[in-house]
C-alpha cells in the first residue's frame, strides 16, 4: 500500500507538471491553476511513500519533508483554490484583485512562491533519505537535493519587491520561461520517483 500511495502520488505529481507547462504555453490560466492544486494532492502522497521507506537513521530528515511538504500543500492550495473561485467569479474591487489576483504579483503570489520554496526544502530532505541503490536512484537524489537549491530565490525574491514591480496582469514572458524551465527540471523527479516506487513494490 505504502509503494502504491507513492507510485500514484508520482504519477499524478508527473502529468500536473506536464499540463501546468502546457497550460502555460496555450495560455490557459485557469487549467494551469487547477492542475496546481493536483501538483499539491500528488507531492503529499509521493513524499509521504519515500517516508514510509525511511530507516529510524534518516527518520529526522523524512519528517522534515514531509512537514514542509504540507506547509507547501497548504500555501498553494490556498493560493489557487482563490484563483479558480474567488478572483474568477466575484466581482472584486481594485484593491481586493491586487491582493488576490495572483497575475498582480501581490500578496497571494507572494504567498505561491513562498510555497514551492518549502517544496524545494521538501525535496532536499526527502533526498538526504533516498538508498541510491541504482542508477535512476542516484540521478532521482541528485535531483531532489539540488532542487532544494530553488528554495532560496522563492524565498528571497518576493522580499526585494522585483518580482512584483514585473507584474502588471498581463503575461510575463520572463516568468513563463522560469516556470517552464521549473517543469523541464521537476518532470524527472517524478518519473524517477514512479519508477523507484515501482521497483519497491516487485
Amino acid at each position: 500500500m505504502n509503494q502504491t500511495i507513492g507510485r500514484v502520488g508520482a504519477l499524478l505529481a508527473t502529468v500536473s507538471v506536464l499540463l501546468f507547462a502546457v497550460s502555460m504555453l496555450i495560455p490557459f490560466e485557469f487549467g494551469s491553476y487547477f492542475v496546481c492544486m493536483l501538483l499539491a494532492i500528488g507531492y503529499i502522497m509521493m513524499t509521504s511513500g519515500f517516508c514510509s521507506e525511511s530507516d529510524e537513521q534518516h527518520k529526522a530528515a523524512a519528517n522534515a519533508g514531509l512537514a514542509f511538504a504540507a506547509v507547501y500543500a497548504v500555501l498553494v492550495l490556498l493560493v489557487y483554490f482563490a484563483q479558480t473561485t474567488s478572483v474568477r467569479l466575484d466581482a472584486l474591487n481594485g484593491q481586493a484583485m491586487k491582493i488576490l489576483d495572483f497575475s498582480r504579483g501581490g500578496l497571494l503570489f507572494h504567498y505561491d512562491l513562498l510555497g514551492y520554496g518549502m517544496m524545494a526544502l521538501s525535496t532536499f530532505f526527502v533526498g538526504l533519505t533516498i538508498h541510491a541503490k541504482s542508477k535512476a536512484d542516484k540521478w532521482l537524489k541528485y535531483l531532489m537535493l539540488v532542487h532544494g537549491v530553488f528554495f532560496f530565490p522563492c524565498f528571497i525574491m518576493p522580499m526585494t519587491g522585483l518580482l512584483s514591480s514585473t507584474q502588471d496582469g498581463g503575461t510575463n514572458m520572463g516568468g513563463v520561461i522560469a516556470l517552464e524551465f521549473w517543469c523541464v527540471y521537476f518532470i524527472p523527479i517524478g518519473i524517477l520517483s514512479w519508477l523507484h516506487f515501482r521497483k519497491a513494490k516487485r
